[in-house]
């Protein structure tokens, strides 16, 4: 297991939401503080408050966004790539658990539960992490 990983396991484990134990494993490496990070990413926890997209998965796009962003407020140029990255992340996470919907994903309605919180932590931790290390 990365230290990536195991740091976005360690999150969630004191508390933080999949959202930012995730989000937050990757802070330094962004050039973000933690805080700023935890803070940014609270309300997409519990799939958005409302068992929408898992917040481990919003965390992965929120750091595609934090890492591609050219951040050019007056002609941004870097969505298209932002998107596509988004993409093939959230591609492959659904591969690995069925859904990316955190209420299919705790089985809700089905019953069957896909994957728990810790391990869609852990698959977002390790995708992003194959992420920025393959840049």
């Amino acid at each position: 297991m990365s230290d990536k990983v195991k740091t976005a396991l360690d999150n969630h484990h004191k508390g933080y939401n999949c959202a930012q134990a995730v989000a937050c494993a990757f802070a330094e490496d962004l050039g973000m503080e933690e805080k700023e990070v935890f803070r940014i990413m609270e309300g997409f926890g519990f799939g958005m408050g409302c068992m929408g997209t898992c917040g481990a998965v919003s965390a992965m796009a929120a750091v595609v966004g934090m890492k591609e962003s050219d951040g050019a407020l007056d002609a941004p140029a870097t969505k298209k790539n932002s998107y596509r990255q988004t993409k093939q992340l959230i591609g492959e996470f659904e591969k690995m658990n069925g859904s990316v919907i955190c209420r299919e994903i705790k089985g809700v309605d089905s019953g069957k539960v896909l994957r728990s919180c810790d391990g869609c932590v852990e698959d977002a931790a390790r995708l992003v992490s194959e992420y920025l290390n393959n840049e």
